[in-house]
């Protein structure tokens, strides 16, 4: 009976938050680290050229590393399972690199910030890779995955809120003191990111659940290339993923400029993610009614409703900015949990095709299309402002930016984002994987693969 094989797959409530938990501590290494780490390396002596071109070598090597590492964990074998081994192995690695990173010395150069940022990223795909995998692979139920989900996007962006307010909290200013915020950082990560590993390690399955398939390189393309529920997803999260990089990069311009409201950046932001979090319950009740992608697609035209008012804001507007925050906020639960759930379903169409369970690989290009989702946004924003005479330090020059500076800025912000979640949204309104087809899938899974033990 379905809903008795849904109740036997459903996780308890204290496995969930043990499997997101490791996603709090790591949070540091997002948001916090993009502020401060440029200026703080800037303030060490390094030009901002040489800055800037080091994290973007790294963020490239971070990119190139995701198929290694995801193909490698599928490959995984052991009593200890093939997600948890990598989590753990991540972390020799990862908390050496982030305290470097986060505490450096006088001094520290630029081969000093090059090789402890290439350790970093590896040490990060190491760990959020299998770990997004793991989850995928922890429950074959339609519903249930989005539970899964919610427990390692809520903790992240809880831990998010976490790095931001700490050095607010002990009274650091991280505009005029970046690397006070930035060091506080580092206890945080080399003592709670071990702790949350070995709850998650201890308390959660490794379910691998099927034997895996191992697939040659050269058919890793291929592979994807033919699973066309995974096409259109990828290319409707790419898309949406613009779509919030591009409000992402040029939130603080548009509070500073447009809104002439610098003071509000820190709570404005604080609002929008605490609606995030609180927005996720509500997400997932509807897609158990409607559907997950039906439910995301809802979520991207209330957010569209919200931010096409934000263009037309201008200095003093806080208030109505606020709501926008608000809205937009309770619509990014929906974009945190339901894209990644229907990730894990898009792999039951390759498996069920008889090609074995390569859940890590799938993510790999998951967290490729996140990342080049975000380059995009950047690569496209800056120069279209360069180009109409923006100028970022404008208020500390004494001068100001001319109306049509202004207006781009305002577009970018909140009008073209509007644009490219149509996009999104007219390629998901039709998805083909529901709950019912999902299930045949899971049927068909049944009838092809062996069953292997659980590694409790």
């Amino acid at each position: 009976m379905p809903g008795t094989e849904a109740a036997a797959d459903r996780l308890h409530p204290l496995r969930l938050m043990a499997y997101g938990l490791p996603a709090l501590p790591a949070a540091a290494l997002g948001l916090p680290l993009y502020v401060f780490l440029p200026t703080v390396y800037a303030e060490l002596g390094l030009s901002l050229t040489a800055v800037g071109t080091v994290l973007l070598l790294a963020r490239l090597w971070d990119v190139a590393t995701d198929p290694v590492i995801g193909t490698l964990s599928d490959r995984t074998r052991g009593r200890f399972g093939r997600r948890r081994p990598w989590l753990v192995a991540a972390l020799p690695l990862l908390v050496p690199a982030a305290w470097m990173l986060l505490r450096p010395a006088d001094g520290a150069g630029i081969g000093y910030l090059a090789g402890w940022s290439v350790a970093l990223y590896l040490g990060w795909t190491m760990l959020a890779l299998p770990h997004s995998a793991w989850g995928a692979e922890l429950s074959d139920d339609y519903h249930e995955r989005s539970r899964i989900s919610a427990a390692r996007e809520v903790a992240l962006v809880l831990g998010t809120l976490l790095a931001t307010g700490l050095p607010v909290a002990l009274g650091i200013d991280g505009e005029t003191e970046p690397a006070a915020a930035l060091a506080v950082l580092a206890p945080l990560l080399a003592v709670g990111l071990p702790v949350a590993v070995a709850l998650a390690v201890l308390a959660v399955p490794d379910r691998t659940g099927r034997t895996a398939t191992a697939v040659p390189w050269r058919q890793a393309g291929a592979l994807l290339a033919a699973n066309r529920p995974f096409r259109r997803l990828i290319v409707a999260y790419l898309v949406n993923g613009v779509a919030n990089g591009l409000p992402a990069t040029l939130f603080l311009l548009f509070v500073g400029h447009v809104l002439a409201a610098p003071s509000m950046q820190g709570p404005l932001l604080f609002a929008y993610f605490l609606c995030g979090v609180l927005g996720v319950p509500a997400w997932l009740a509807l897609a158990r009614r409607i559907g997950k992608h039906r439910a995301w697609c809802w979520a991207m035209l209330a957010n569209c409703a919200a931010f096409a008012w934000a263009p037309l804001l201008g200095p003093g507007d806080v208030a109505a900015f606020l709501a926008i925050c608000v809205l937009s906020g309770l619509c990014l639960g929906a974009d945190l949990v339901l894209p990644g759930a229907i990730q894990a379903d898009v792999v039951d169409v390759d498996t069920a095709a008889g090609g074995g369970r390569r859940t890590g690989l799938y993510f790999a290009f998951w967290g490729m299309a996140t990342k080049l989702a975000l380059a995009l946004a950047v690569g496209a924003a800056f120069p279209l402002l360069d180009l109409a005479g923006f100028r970022a330090d404008a208020t500390a020059s004494g001068t100001a930016n001319g109306p049509t500076a202004l207006t781009v800025l305002a577009l970018l912000y909140g009008a073209a984002p509007v644009a490219f979640k149509l996009v999104a949204v007219a390629l998901m309104w039709r998805f083909p994987l529901d709950a019912a087809a999902q299930a045949g899938l899971r049927d068909r899974i049944r009838q092809i693969e062996t069953p292997e033990p659980t590694e409790g």
